[in-house]
């Protein structure tokens, strides 16, 4: 085999460890939410995760010294592609099931397209418009199952889905130069920090009950802590490596798909024709804001 094939090989490996890896932590996340507020579940596993994450870029014989000029721009990748990606959507599990989350969470790349037109002049063409309509039918579909009749903490729950969403395609389109520093200790930070004001945030106004955990509950914390904020990184970044980037994210629309599935077996959520449908008209829209990359 050459080089090359063995990478792709190895690149593919590492994509489908990412995927599943994140794709299992829906579920098993929505499991801990029924012992552990969200903020503060989330907060610690990210602390413990980022800790870590450091000793791996320390091992690597990598700096953690973050350069003054490139702080402001850390912070910023913080608060969209920490706070609130995994604080917001976090808190959005409580009132959503795992495919309402995971689909409209996986919206990103449409709200990237449209947050590309005015900041970077890239007008949406014909395909961009088709993708656009058909997330937009999909995500309708999804949520038609009672008629639209929503209440209060369904719509709070939709509305912090599609915030988190909205603001870490936001912060990918406002922050495409990359840090001067390695991806691992970049993860490593913008987790520990976002992860430590979720933690004081949880502290402070969810008052956890710590002892409220099972042996269920703590399997699924440690799971959320070592899989998809540990291991799953670093296939990511072997991927990213391996594989063309358009490749990488195409493949990775794979994880909502797998997220519900997993959910409809773990947990018993709904998985009918209506739910295909809405993956399917979702994920294809998607698709098409991934390809215009």
């Amino acid at each position: 085999m050459d080089l090359a094939r063995r990478d792709r090989t190895i690149g593919f490996l590492c994509l489908g460890v990412t995927a599943f890896g994140w794709a299992l932590n829906w579920p098993l996340m929505k499991l801990l939410l029924q012992q552990w507020p969200p903020l503060f579940a989330r907060g610690l596993a990210g602390i413990c995760a980022s800790l870590i994450l450091a000793t791996l870029a320390l091992s690597r014989k990598e700096q953690l010294a973050v350069p003054r000029e490139a702080i402001p721009r850390l912070l910023f990748a913080t608060l969209t592609n920490v706070f609130a990606w995994m604080g917001l959507g976090t808190v959005a599990m409580k009132y959503v099931t795992v495919g309402e989350g995971a689909l409209l969470a996986y919206t990103m790349p449409i709200w990237a397209m449209l947050f590309a037109w005015p900041v970077l002049h890239t007008r949406p063409g014909m395909r961009d418009v088709l993708g656009l309509l058909l997330g937009i039918a999909g995500v309708a579909l999804l949520l038609s199952g009672n008629g639209f009749a929503f209440g209060a903490d369904k719509l709070l729950g939709i509305a912090l889905a599609l915030l988190c969403a909205i603001l870490f395609a936001l912060g990918n389109v406002l922050n495409r130069k990359p840090l001067p520093m390695p991806p691992l200790v970049v993860v490593a930070w913008q987790v520990g920090l976002g992860c430590a004001t979720m933690l004081i945030l949880g502290v402070l106004f969810e008052h956890p009950d710590v002892t409220a955990i099972t042996p269920l509950g703590l399997v699924c914390f440690v799971y959320m802590t070592l899989v998809p904020m540990g291991v799953c990184y670093v296939t990511w970044f072997e991927t990213l490596r391996r594989l063309p980037p358009t490749s990488a994210s195409t493949g990775m629309l794979i994880v909502p798909v797998l997220g519900v599935v997993s959910a409809a077996i773990i947990l018993g959520e709904p998985l009918g024709l209506r739910e295909w449908a809405a993956m399917a008209l979702t994920l294809g829209g998607v698709t098409l804001a991934l390809q215009r990359g």
